[in-house]
């Protein structure tokens, strides 16, 4: 990470002044958030359950330095950000130290019952033993009615023995079948937190990934679209973070109802989200022009002093998967239609 704190320890060496070119401070400035950003992002990748809050911290961060900060808030957010990641390595540390725990209380549950079954089988062969040497006595008797009470005797005891043997095989096997009832119950959810954005409940960017990697290695022909909210940053300036969730929110929603159910749909980065259709070429276009039609509207969400109506437009860019791609190439000429389209209706504006 570049540190700007460093480079302006430097400039102030060099000049006797804070800054004497403000165009080269803005692109250090530039550069030392979008760092913050991706650690943000990769966050994800590390641990998935607790990524969401640590961007969002990120975030805060990046967004209490302005556009020009002065040298006590570069210094301020570096020592933020230095405690913030002492203190999310020691959430993460914690969180997978809890899973490893619940791994391991399923593999002693397991043990346990293992070792219960082996202690089972040599007590009920003890018994089955007992029995045999009993039948095995009745071979001196001489009297029928002696033989005919041992043999009773013999297979009461056998029955017995079998009939607990069979309750105790019952009782262990639902006692395990409810311990993994409730492990699988965990994998679950674990699974479904990590699939999911915690903000807007569409699939995460790694589970689209996925998603994207099955169908490369399936050679199945589709599509994806990048979508990005134009100028969303200039609506959390106006009306605050708060109302930037709720309108994320919104737009997840309508994002997801304008899609057909076969359609994959998932949210790429803070206002990008990313779609997958089984579509290829021209046959993406209708969809695509309904789809923005759909969700270019005003959004009406609760601000601080009341409901606000925000307009929202996007940018789109769509590329069809092509033999021998993969995963980053098809999403790299993603990005560049998006970034074509963003282009020429920015210059649309000035004309």
């Amino acid at each position: 990470m570049i540190s700007l704190k460093r480079y302006l320890d430097q400039s102030i060496h060099r000049t006797g002044s804070l800054v004497t070119e403000d165009c080269l401070a803005e692109i250090v400035l530039k550069a030392y958030c979008a760092s913050l950003t991706q650690m943000g992002e990769c966050g994800v990748d590390a641990c998935p359950d607790l990524a969401p809050e640590f961007a969002r911290s990120l975030k805060r961060i990046v967004e209490s330095l302005g556009s020009l900060p002065a040298r006590d808030s570069v210094i301020a957010s570096e020592d933020a950000v230095r405690e913030l990641l002492r203190g999310w390595g020691r959430q993460v540390s914690g969180h997978y130290d809890r899973k490893a725990t619940d791994v391991r209380d399923l593999l002693l549950v397991m043990s346990r019952t293992a070792e219960s079954v082996g202690n089972k089988d040599d007590r009920v062969a003890r018994q089955i033993d007992g029995v045999t040497q009993q039948l095995k006595s009745i071979v001196s008797l001489n009297d029928v009615s002696r033989i005919r009470a041992s043999v009773e005797a013999s297979a009461r005891e056998l029955k017995d023995s079998l009939n607990r043997m069979t309750a105790e095989g019952k009782a262990l096997v639902e006692h395990l079948r409810a311990e993994i009832s409730t492990y699988q119950t965990k994998l679950e959810k674990a699974e479904h937190i990590s699939s999911c954005d915690a903000l807007t409940g569409l699939g995460s960017r790694r589970w689209i990934e996925s998603r994207i990697q099955e169908r490369i290695i399936s050679g199945a022909r589709f599509s994806i679209v990048l979508i990005d909210i134009e100028c969303f940053h200039k609506v959390v300036e106006t009306y605050g973070n708060l109302v930037g969730d709720l309108l994320l929110k919104e737009f997840a929603r309508e994002l997801r109802s304008s899609c057909r159910f076969t359609d994959v749909v998932g949210r790429w980065g803070s206002d990008e989200f990313v779609i997958l259709l089984d579509d290829a070429g021209p046959d993406c276009r209708p969809q695509i022009n309904r789809l923005r039609a759909s969700i270019c509207r005003r959004y009406h969400v609760p601000g601080r002093t009341g409901y606000v109506n925000v307009p929202l437009s996007v940018s789109m860019g769509m590329a069809e998967c092509r033999p021998g791609e993969d995963v980053q190439i098809l999403l790299s000429r993603a990005d560049e239609e998006l970034c074509r389209e963003r282009s020429l209706k920015a210059r649309q504006k000035t004309a």
